[in-house]
């Protein structure tokens, strides 16, 4: 139904590393259902932009790397963990023209924002601007929560989602990692847009998952000191997900949404 969907179209997530992942889930749940010399992943532009084309249907599930939407000297897809981070006001245009003729559009920014509200001003201008409502389904991805503090959920203080295998049952659960104040600025934006744009809202549904993240085992992009092989608390990534895992369901989200708006 999905593919039917997407026949001839473009589908792309737009944002952040966490986008990257819902992005590989989307084409991970579909990419069974095509024969191998039917499909091809790509990456252009330095590796900012990656590609899955569907070729029996003319389809395309794309990446963009912008985590914080506008230029900044954080785009390098590859080399970005820069301490000080730049974002040049104004400037949505320098990425955004590769998002023009979009079908599907799947926004989001998350750490890199914590501010939020200027963000989404700016992009709710850029899509009133360029998209056309009659063609485009544009959605927001809420804030992805981490697990930092495993006093948060009545664990050891000092201690994160290392270990962790089991979910928080408890359904009011809220870690403290996110922030109520700018999920309540995002709705009300876009309460106001004139411009229709589907809130995804994981961020609840995430939070029970502190078993969920890829913890110990992801890339590490430099050696780890003895220090902290001796410690996994001090370099668990308590921010990403495993795949296949959570982000799935919030693909499945997406396509009720999609579908069943």
């Amino acid at each position: 139904m999905m593919l039917e969907t997407l026949r001839g179209k473009r589908m792309m997530f737009v944002g952040d590393s966490l986008n990257r992942g819902q992005f590989v889930s989307f084409v991970c749940l579909l990419h069974q259902l095509i024969p191998e010399d039917q499909k091809s992943m790509q990456s252009f532009d330095h590796d900012s932009l990656t590609v899955f084309t569907a070729k029996e249907y003319n389809a395309t599930i794309e990446f963009y790397w912008a985590p914080f939407l506008l230029e900044s000297n954080s785009d390098n897809a590859v080399v970005h963990r820069i301490s000080d981070r730049v974002v040049r006001k104004g400037s949505i245009n320098k990425h955004g023209r590769h998002w023009k003729n979009v079908d599907i559009m799947v926004f989001n920014t998350y750490l890199w924002w914590m501010t939020g509200l200027n963000m989404k001003i700016f992009m709710l201008r850029w899509v009133k601007l360029n998209m056309d409502p009659k063609k485009t389904r544009v959605f927001f991805t809420t804030m992805s929560p981490s697990h930092q503090k495993s006093i948060d959920w009545g664990g050891e203080a000092g201690k994160n989602c290392y270990n962790e295998t089991s979910m928080i049952e408890d359904p009011n659960y809220w870690g403290s990692d996110s922030r109520k104040s700018i999920m309540q600025v995002i709705g009300q934006v876009f309460k106001k847009s004139k411009v229709p744009i589907t809130l995804l809202n994981i961020t609840q549904l995430s939070s029970y998952r502190k078993d969920a993240h890829t913890s110990i085992y992801k890339k590490q992009w430099s050696p780890l000191t003895p220090e902290q092989l001796a410690n996994p608390v001090s370099y668990a990534d308590c921010v990403h997900w495993c795949l296949p895992g959570l982000q799935d369901t919030w693909n499945e989200l997406l396509f009720a949404k999609l579908f069943y708006p």
